[in-house]
């Protein structure tokens, strides 16, 4: 009994033994396998670019495509060479001469514009100073109303003294005819009555010649005096006399 149960122990501990003998075993070659899994994962690994080296190609390609030219497209030539050349006009001798001519022109008729303009004041400080208003006398002269007749002269005497002696051009003639007037005499006379004798010639629209002469007698006072003739061919009053 004694021995059977030695044989019982002996062969229960062997069993152990082997049985752990075979864990280590198994433990060992799962160790080597998954060494030798790592080993060849590192040794073989999977080239892989990354993604944004990827897009980076992929936008240079992309790039290069949007700059690149198409072939069917047509070279454009530069604007400048379409552009004319600009030509240069060259002032025109004789129209500028003209143009400064015409300056010339302008400006001679603004000076005598203003020459007439002075003279005019000239004369009217002249006829101040040597009619003075006490003493002025002024006459005018005038043809009648659709009168044709052709006034040659007139002459004028005041208190028996020629003041004026005037013949008529055919331009002065047409002026009187169309109511224009005429200054013929302006003077001093001191204030009071002075006797006024007038002597008309012409001619009448028959072709006869014509001479009338007048006489009246006007009142000078302080202020100037303004006397009138009025001159006719014929009729009852050929000289007519009006104050202005």
């Amino acid at each position: 009994m004694a021995r059977s149960s030695w044989y019982k122990n002996t062969g229960a501990g062997e069993a152990g033994r082997w049985h752990a003998a075979a864990r280590a075993l198994v433990v060992a070659l799962l160790l080597c396998l998954g060494a030798v899994h790592g080993w060849a994962q590192q040794t073989d690994p999977k080239p892989s670019k990354p993604k944004s080296t990827q897009k980076q190609a992929n936008q240079k390609s992309g790039g290069a495509k949007q700059v690149a030219p198409a072939a069917d497209a047509k070279p454009t030539e530069p604007k400048s060479s379409d552009a004319k050349p600009a030509t240069v006009k060259q002032a025109d001798p004789k129209q500028s001469e003209q143009q400064q001519m015409r300056g010339l022109d302008e400006q001679i008729q603004e000076i005598k514009s203003d020459v007439l303009s002075m003279s005019q004041e000239l004369r009217g400080l002249e006829e101040k100073l040597l009619y003075p208003s006490g003493t002025q006398i002024a006459i005018f002269v005038g043809i009648a109303k659709d009168d044709t007749m052709r006034l040659d002269a007139v002459k004028l005497q005041i208190d028996g003294q020629l003041v004026a002696h005037y013949i008529y051009s055919a331009k002065e003639l047409e002026a009187l005819r169309k109511g224009g007037v005429q200054r013929i005499y302006v003077g001093n006379v001191a204030t009071g009555n002075h006797k006024l004798e007038v002597l008309a010639e012409g001619k009448l629209d028959s072709g006869s010649d014509f001479s009338h002469a007048q006489s009246f007698t006007f009142s000078k006072e302080v202020k100037p005096k303004l006397v009138g003739l009025t001159l006719a061919g014929s009729g009852d009053a050929p000289i007519a006399l009006g104050e202005w």
